[in-house]
């Protein structure tokens, strides 16, 4: 499999998936689109992932620059994962899958 570094002259689309092409990140930026959570919440909130899984992707994609991870000096600590700018960059991405998705769903019931 190629390296993100690979794809980009390649094929914008294939960046791009290699960014947030996969469920949980597409979940965690449903999700961060709203507002900044923590990784409790976000743990909760989306069924079915694993810690580590979670864990993962939260470093992919601060590392990719989608998100910020802000540390609050408290006791305990307080962490809060939110959309970076490029991350919100992506928000009309997402709200054309939500519209394509509510058009799907009408159209299966309909049938």
């Amino acid at each position: 499999m190629k390296t993100k570094a690979e794809l980009e002259p390649e094929c914008p689309v294939a960046t791009t998936v290699a960014l947030i092409g996969n469920k949980w990140k597409l979940l965690i930026m449903r999700n961060l689109l709203v507002r900044p959570w923590r990784f409790n919440e976000l743990h909760k909130n989306l069924e079915g992932i694993s810690q580590k899984v979670l864990t993962d992707s939260l470093r992919q994609m601060e590392a990719d620059g989608i998100i910020t991870r802000t540390v609050y000096p408290e006791v305990p600590p307080r962490v809060e994962y939110a959309l970076s700018e490029l991350g919100e960059s992506m928000r009309p991405i997402l709200m054309s899958m939500q519209e394509w998705g509510n058009r799907y769903k009408a159209q299966k019931k309909s049938e």
